[in-house]
């Protein structure tokens, strides 16, 4: 499947009072692999969102293995799980600069009609950029 990586660091204000990246930020980190992960393919969330799709997620699965601490560089790996019908999933893989798995993850959006508020298939574009980079 099609994977991305971008590189981010721990901000001080992501952090609790050990100086660990808090729990809560990691649904953000996540949110920011995807974002860049459709922009590799050439697709824009936004854009997506302003033809009437859009993806709310609807499950999120983290576990901790080691924790992330302020000022590290951390590689966040992005990866398509399965060709997206109505639901898309996305596993993620957060590592140090010594590249120790500190995270694993997995989240399930779902495509919806942003006017009906019901599901609806993959955008066809969505599904022709997969099938051009031979998912």
């Amino acid at each position: 499947m099609i994977s991305n990586i971008i590189q981010f660091r721990v901000r001080y204000g992501e952090t609790d009072q050990m100086s660990f990246a808090y729990h809560g930020n990691y649904a953000q980190y996540f949110e920011m692999g995807r974002i860049e992960w459709l922009r590799k393919l050439g697709i824009s969330y936004k854009k997506m969102e302003e033809t009437g799709i859009m993806l709310p997620v609807i499950s999120l699965n983290t576990n901790y293995i080691k924790p992330a601490k302020y000022d590290d560089l951390l590689t966040l790996k992005t990866t398509l799980a399965a060709i997206p019908l109505v639901k898309i999933k996305f596993e993620f893989e957060i590592y140090n600069e010594n590249n120790e798995l500190l995270t694993t993850a997995n989240a399930t959006l779902a495509f919806i009609n942003s006017k009906t508020k019901r599901p609806t298939r993959a955008p066809e574009y969505l599904l022709k950029k997969l099938n051009e980079v031979k998912v």
